[in-house]
């Protein structure tokens, strides 16, 4: 049978070719209510499905969007991969996912892909350090949103970004170890490159200085040079955990990069007959659901995560759909501190 097509959709619904493809498309807001059902009821019975082929020939781009995150191992990015389909699926378009275990050639391989498969707009989830591996697609006409990465990219390859103020977060975290008491704060993470990660870092730095604490560099921990802990970040948690807590002189309290890393900093904490919080304050980035049902329920920092991906969706497909180059757009939102028990005042006589 020949494929049926928006016009027979059209007929059979006794609308305009505009109407059904407003239905198609999510604009059907304003119809009417029986008019919609009516168009949904044609498309159901003609078993009528949209010609991607087509819609690219005349946007320029299929219904798709590109995602490509370190690794959808971690429940963060797993959550992140979520909520970007979400939004998108609300737009009308789908996305494809891509993990790149924050390698930029591997990144590069898989936005060749995509736009050859005639997508033109990806979103990083990595915290890109630079751009210099997709200024050639972005000559050609891709569209890229970096998670957690403002101002990157150059005037000729201005990049959008959205994110959250990650010096804020840990910023959050100090301040609320240094009013419980704690001095002698841990700092453990994976390596240091992504951009999220050396804004957190400073903010922890920033933090101790302003508080008239110099930072002690043998209280960060970043681990093996090559493992960004994306798969095995509790395994990291607890190494770092292990190498800090066996110090003579042990920290009174540890932040984590993230939550995985620390419900790895609570398993070396445990191997070593240290409990928590009485002898050691832990928290945590992310909040994670896992994080209100550890034992004890971890304090972290709440990214506005359905916000940032709903906005890096929204901006992307903007772009899209844009006739005009316009701006780099750069969106940061505040994170929140959550205080749960993994953390208390510090007792000396607890930590000698």
């Amino acid at each position: 049978m020949p494929r049926k097509t928006i016009t027979d959709v059209a007929r059979l619904a006794k609308v305009s070719t505009s109407s059904v493809s407003n239905v198609l498309n999510d604009r059907s807001t304003r119809m009417r209510p029986e008019t919609r059902d009516r168009i949904q009821q044609a498309i159901n019975k003609l078993g009528y499905t949209p010609n991607l082929a087509a819609r690219q020939l005349k946007t320029g781009y299929s219904p798709f969007i590109g995602l490509i995150v370190p690794s959808v191992a971690d429940p963060f990015f797993g959550i992140f991969a979520r909520l970007v389909e979400e939004a998108a699926l609300a737009r009308g378009f789908q996305v494809l996912l891509g993990n790149s275990d924050r390698d930029t050639g591997r990144e590069q391989r898989y936005a060749e892909v995509l736009w050859r498969s005639g997508i033109r707009g990806i979103i990083f989830g990595s915290s890109l350090i630079h751009s210099t591996h997709l200024e050639s697609l972005i000559d050609k006409g891709m569209h890229c949103i970096a998670f957690n990465r403002p101002h990157l990219g150059n005037d000729r390859y201005p990049i959008d970004s959205a994110g959250v103020d990650n010096v804020q977060a840990t910023r959050l975290i100090t301040k609320h170890l240094l009013a419980l008491g704690h001095r002698r704060i841990g700092f453990i993470s994976g390596p240091i490159d992504p951009v999220s990660r050396t804004d957190r870092l400073q903010g922890f730095r920033v933090t101790l200085q302003e508080a008239a604490i110099d930072p002690d560099e043998e209280l960060v921990w970043d681990g093996p040079a090559d493992n960004f802990g994306d798969t095995s970040a509790i395994e990291l948690g607890r190494q770092g955990a292990h190498y800090l807590l066996s110090k003579a002189e042990r920290p009174t309290a540890i932040i984590a990069i993230n939550d995985m890393h620390a419900f790895g900093v609570y398993a070396g904490a445990r191997d070593l007959g240290i409990t928590i919080p009485a002898e050691l304050s832990i928290t945590g980035i992310d909040n994670i659901t896992l994080a209100d049902v550890v034992e004890p329920p971890l304090t972290t920092v709440q990214q506005p995560i359905r916000d940032v991906t709903r906005l890096a969706v929204e901006r992307l497909i903007s772009r899209l759909e844009e006739s005009s180059i316009q701006p780099p757009v750069h969106v940061m939102l505040s994170p929140k501190l959550i205080v749960r028990t993994s953390t208390a005042h510090y007792q000396k006589n607890k930590t000698l």
